[in-house]
C-alpha cells in the first residue's frame, strides 16, 4: 500500500479511486473508460489547513449548537407571546398545518438536530463565514469513505481517526437513549441520489456498536405500536429513525404517518426532529434583526455572540409587505455604497452593485443542492429582475432570503487527471464543510469535507470540475 512518503501522487490518487465502493457513493460508480469512479476530481492528498484554522472549526461547532438551541427557544417564546408574533409567522410561512403541528409537539420542544453542517467560505486564514447551515446533509458516507482511504495512506486528517460514522454512532446512541439501539436510516425517493452513500453509512454504523439498516420508507411497518423493519430475515423493532428526507416532501414519503404515529406515542425517536422551523435560512435574518437583539444577548454567551456575529452573514427576508414612505429595509441594506430602501430598488441596480445572492429559505424542493440560487453579478439584468420578482411573488408559499455574495479566497489545488495520467494544479476557491455531531451537551467535529472549485465558479458545489477531499493539518497551508 502506498504511503505519504511515496513520491508518486498518481499512485496515491489511484489508491483512493480504487477504494470507492463498486456500488458508487452518488449512484452507481461511473467506471468510465478513463477509470474514474467518481463524477468529480480526485486529489492525491487531503486539503491542507492551518492548525489554528482547525482549532477555530472545532470551537465553531459548540457555538452553532448554542445558536440552534437559542433559535428553538425563540420560536417557542414567539408561540407563547413572549417574543414578536412575526417570528413564528416567518418561520411557519408556506408550511401546511400538519408540518407546523409536528414542529410544535410538546414532548419534543427541546430537541435540536443531531448533526450540524455549515457551508463555510474562507475570508481570511481562520476566518469563516457560514453562508448556510444544514441539518439533513448529504456527504456523510462520501466523506467517511474518503477519510478511510486517505488515512490508509498515512495522512493525519481532521476529525475522528475511524471516519466520521464512528462519531455519528455515538450521537445516535445518545439520541436514542438506549445502550444498544436499532437504527433505521430512512432514505426517500427524493433523496434517491444519496441512497448509495447512506447505505454505506448504515453498514458502517454496525461496526461501531449501532445495529443499523438503510431502508426505503415503504419497508417500514407498524407492529404493537412500534416501527418494525425486516433485518436479516426477522422483524426488528426500530429505536431510532435517522431521517434522510426533507419535510417539504413529507406528503410523498410512504409510511410517514406510521413514523409520526409511533413518534407521538414515544415508541420511536426521530432525528433530525420534525422541526421545519430549524431548517430555514431566514434564521440568519432573525439573528441580525435589531428587535431581537436583547433576546440573543440573553440567550447566548458573550463568546458565542462574538463568534456568531462574525460567522453568520447579514441576511434579509424578501417580504413583499409594503414599507411606509418614512421607513426602509432594516438592518440597512447597502450594496456598493448604495442604500436599498425598497425591494423594487434591487431591480435597477448595476452588475457591480449586484454582488448579492437570492435563495429559498428552506421549505422547498429548490432549497438544497444550489437549486433556486441566483447570484446577482453572474446573470444579466433581465434575469436578475426576474429572480427578484419571483422571490417576492412566491413569499406566501416559499420565502426567499437575500445575502451579500461572499467569496472564498483563492488557493492552489491539485488533482489527478485520468485522461492525461498526470497530476495537474488549478486555481481554486473552496467551500469548507465541517460535520459536527451532537453528543450529549456538546458537539464533536467528526471530519471536514472540502469542495475546491475553479476560481471562476460563482457557486461552489460538487461539480465535475471540483475536487472533493477531506481536510488535514498542515502548518504551511494557505487557509
Amino acid at each position: 500500500m502506498p504511503q505519504v512518503g511515496d513520491a508518486d501522487p498518481r499512485t496515491r490518487a489511484l489508491h483512493v479511486n480504487d477504494g470507492i465502493p463498486a456500488s458508487g457513493l452518488y449512484g452507481p460508480a461511473l467506471l468510465d473508460s478513463d477509470g474514474s469512479r467518481v463524477p468529480w476530481r480526485l486529489s492525491p492528498q487531503p486539503f491542507p489547513m492551518l492548525p489554528s484554522s482547525i482549532a477555530r472549526l472545532e470551537e465553531l461547532g459548540r457555538h452553532l449548537l448554542a445558536f440552534y438551541r437559542a433559535a428553538n427557544r425563540l420560536y417557542l417564546a414567539s408561540m407563547r407571546g413572549n417574543q414578536p408574533a412575526w417570528v413564528t409567522g416567518y418561520l411557519d410561512q408556506g408550511k401546511p398545518d400538519h408540518v407546523v403541528e409536528l414542529g410544535r409537539l410538546r414532548r419534543y420542544r427541546s430537541k435540536v438536530p443531531a448533526v450540524i453542517r455549515p457551508d463555510l467560505m474562507t475570508v481570511d486564514p481562520g476566518q469563516f463565514v457560514a453562508t448556510e447551515l444544514d441539518s439533513v446533509p448529504g456527504g456523510i458516507g462520501l466523506l467517511d469513505s474518503l477519510m478511510l482511504r486517505y488515512r490508509e495512506l498515512g495522512f493525519n486528517l481532521v476529525g475522528d481517526g475511524s471516519g466520521i460514522v464512528s462519531t455519528m454512532a455515538r450521537a445516535l446512541i445518545a439520541q436514542a437513549g438506549v445502550a444498544n439501539p436499532f437504527v433505521a436510516v430512512v432514505v426517500s425517493d427524493e433523496s434517491e441520489s444519496y441512497r448509495s452513500e447512506m447505505t454505506w453509512v448504515g453498514e458502517r454504523l454496525n461496526q461501531f456498536g449501532v445495529r443499523a439498516i438503510t431502508v426505503h420508507p415503504r419497508e417500514l411497518d407498524l407492529s404493537g405500536g412500534r416501527i418494525v423493519v425486516n433485518f436479516d430475515g426477522r422483524l426488528e423493532e426500530v429505536d431510532l429513525i435517522y431521517r434522510f428526507f426533507e419535510l417539504h416532501d413529507l406528503k410523498n414519503v410512504p409510511n410517514s404517518d406510521l413514523i409520526v404515529h409511533a413518534m407521538k406515542k414515544r415508541r420511536v425517536v426521530v432525528t433530525p426532529p420534525f422541526k421545519a422551523q430549524l431548517e430555514e435560512k431566514l434564521l440568519y435574518a432573525l439573528f441580525h434583526h435589531p428587535e431581537l437583539e436583547r433576546f440573543w444577548a440573553k440567550e447566548l454567551s458573550a463568546e458565542s455572540l462574538d463568534v456568531l456575529r462574525e460567522a453568520i452573514p447579514a441576511t434579509w427576508v424578501m417580504d413583499p409587505a409594503d414599507i411606509p414612505p418614512q421607513a426602509a429595509i432594516f438592518p440597512p441594506l447597502v450594496t456598493a455604497g448604495r442604500p436599498i430602501r425598497r425591494w423594487d430598488d434591487l431591480a435597477g441596480i448595476t452588475q457591480r452593485e449586484r454582488e448579492l445572492v437570492i435563495k429559498p429559505s428552506g421549505f422547498s424542493e429548490l432549497s438544497w443542492g444550489s437549486r433556486g440560487v441566483t447570484v446577482g453579478h453572474d446573470v444579466n439584468a433581465e434575469a436578475w429582475s426576474e429572480a427578484v420578482g419571483q422571490a417576492l411573488a412566491g413569499f406566501q408559499h416559499t420565502p426567499y432570503v437575500l445575502q451579500h455574495y461572499r467569496q472564498s479566497r483563492r488557493v492552489n489545488c491539485s488533482y489527478y487527471d485520468f485522461e492525461s495520467d498526470s497530476v495537474l494544479d488549478f486555481d481554486a476557491r473552496t467551500r469548507i464543510s465541517p460535520y459536527y455531531f451532537v453528543v450529549g451537551d456538546t458537539t464533536q467535529l467528526a471530519g471536514v469535507l472540502v469542495t475546491a472549485c475553479p476560481s471562476s465558479s460563482k457557486v461552489l458545489h460538487g461539480m465535475t470540475d471540483a475536487v472533493m477531499v477531506p481536510a488535514m493539518a498542515d502548518a504551511g497551508a494557505e487557509v
